[in-house]
């Protein structure tokens, strides 16, 4: 790959993780537009790794005093701080994990262009209905709940949510997002709640990437590979930031209006 292709896919990669958009959509659209032949698999590991690490580092507060908290409730067998958000976690990745070894020979099946378009803007218009739902609220004076106010129902629809996001332009990010709205959570809990789910999937999927590169006897360009992991882990974590920070003031019309103008133009480029 030349740079320009580098920094792109990963700055593309590194912000449609985390933002309610679609990764696949955008991963499938920019090489079309470009012409770009397909990045490589050890490029995907770089950007995978890239996405963990800024999550990694924006959590970094609080994933250890969860992962305390989680191990104290073992030992004591009892809620222990936020050891039901450490609970969460792993509960709400099982559904998605479950799904992902049941469809993995069909996944490149399911990368059609058309039905990208179509999940990019129906769960698009899900999401409107579940933020305006939760404005209603708001307005009623019925207070949102947080990440650190979970019970097992919660965990386990905003879990199954994210077990859809394997289906292509769904987005991982806005589906569970979209599901924690729809529970009542605020817009800030339910997106940190969402990147929280995102690290066990993240490094599920890293990790088995790396076990297909493994197994392939293709030379590994060690540069790129460098350069789009860096550029991923930037733009994530930048995006992270922001996007919690500003989600309480913008909502999430413009990603709606976003997708809204996607779909469509998916539509008009593949069909």
């Amino acid at each position: 790959m030349d740079l320009i292709q580098i920094v792109i896919l990963a700055l593309v990669q590194g912000l449609s993780e985390f933002l309610p958009i679609s990764s696949s959509a955008h991963l499938i659209l920019v090489p079309q537009i470009f012409g770009w032949a397909d990045q490589g698999l050890a490029f995907d590991v770089a950007t995978h790794i890239g996405s963990l690490s800024a999550v990694l580092w924006y959590f970094r507060n609080d994933i250890k005093p969860l992962f305390m908290d989680w191990l104290k409730s073992i030992q004591y067998k009892r809620t222990v701080g936020d050891s039901v958000l450490a609970w969460g976690v792993i509960l709400g990745t099982i559904p998605a994990a479950i799904a992902g070894l049941l469809i993995n020979d069909y996944s490149e099946h399911l990368r059609n262009p058309t039905l990208i378009a179509s999940t990019t803007i129906i769960f698009g218009l899900l999401l409107w209905y579940a933020d305006s739902r939760a404005q209603k609220q708001l307005a009623l004076n019925i207070k949102p709940k947080t990440e650190h106010q979970l019970n097992l129902k919660i965990i386990l629809f905003i879990g199954f949510a994210q077990a859809i996001a394997l289906i292509p332009g769904t987005s991982r990010s806005g589906i569970t997002i979209t599901a924690a709205l729809l529970m009542g959570m605020s817009r800030t809990a339910s997106a940190r709640f969402s990147f929280l789910l995102s690290i066990p999937l993240i490094i599920a999927a890293g990790l088995f990437k790396s076990i297909e590169l493994s197994q392939t006897a293709t030379h590994i360009p060690w540069s790129d590979i460098f350069i789009g992991t860096f550029l991923s882990a930037i733009s994530a974590y930048l995006c992270i930031h922001y996007f919690i920070k500003m989600l309480d003031s913008i909502g999430m019309m413009p990603f709606i209006i976003y997708r809204m103008f996607l779909g469509i133009f998916l539509f008009w480029m593949f069909t």
